[in-house]
C-alpha cells in the first residue's frame, strides 16, 4: 500500500470520526447551544477531512496531476485531476462557509427567541 493511499485512508477515518462525534453530541447534549457546537465542528471538521482525503487522490495519486506534470507528461494527462480538484475545493469552501454561517444563525436567533443556555445541573452556580 502506497504512502498515498495511507494518507487517505487516515484523513477519510478521522474524518468519519469526527462526523460520527457530532452525531453522538447532537443527539446527547442538554441544549441548543451545545448541541449547534457540536453539530457545526463536527461537519465542518468531518466533513473538511473527508474532502481533503478525497483531495489527495486525483493530486498525489498513481496518475495525479502534480505526478504527470513531475514525470513531463505536461497538462494533457493533468485535465482530469486538475478538474477534480478544484472541484472539491470548491465544495470544501462552500461547505466551509455555508456551515458556519448556518450554526452563527441559528445561534443568533435561537438568543434572540429568549432561549437560556444551559448551565450545568446546579444552575450555574458554584460555592
Amino acid at each position: 500500500m502506497s504512502p498515498v493511499m495511507v494518507l487517505v485512508g487516515v484523513l477519510l477515518g478521522f474524518g468519519s470520526l469526527f462526523l460520527v462525534t457530532g452525531a453522538v453530541g447532537l443527539l446527547r447534549f442538554p441544549d441548543v447551544y451545545t448541541r449547534l457546537h457540536a453539530a457545526g465542528v463536527g461537519d465542518t471538521l468531518g466533513a473538511g477531512l473527508i474532502l481533503a482525503g478525497l483531495l489527495v487522490i486525483p493530486t498525489f495519486g498513481d496518475h495525479g496531476w502534480v505526478v504527470e506534470l513531475a514525470a513531463g507528461h505536461g497538462w494533457h494527462g493533468a485535465e482530469h485531476g486538475v478538474v477534480t480538484s478544484f472541484k472539491l475545493v470548491s465544495i470544501l469552501f462552500f461547505m466551509w462557509v455555508s456551515g458556519t454561517t448556518a450554526c452563527h444563525a441559528l445561534a443568533k436567533s435561537a438568543h434572540l427567541a429568549g432561549v437560556v443556555p444551559w448551565r450545568g445541573v446546579d444552575g450555574g452556580t458554584e460555592e
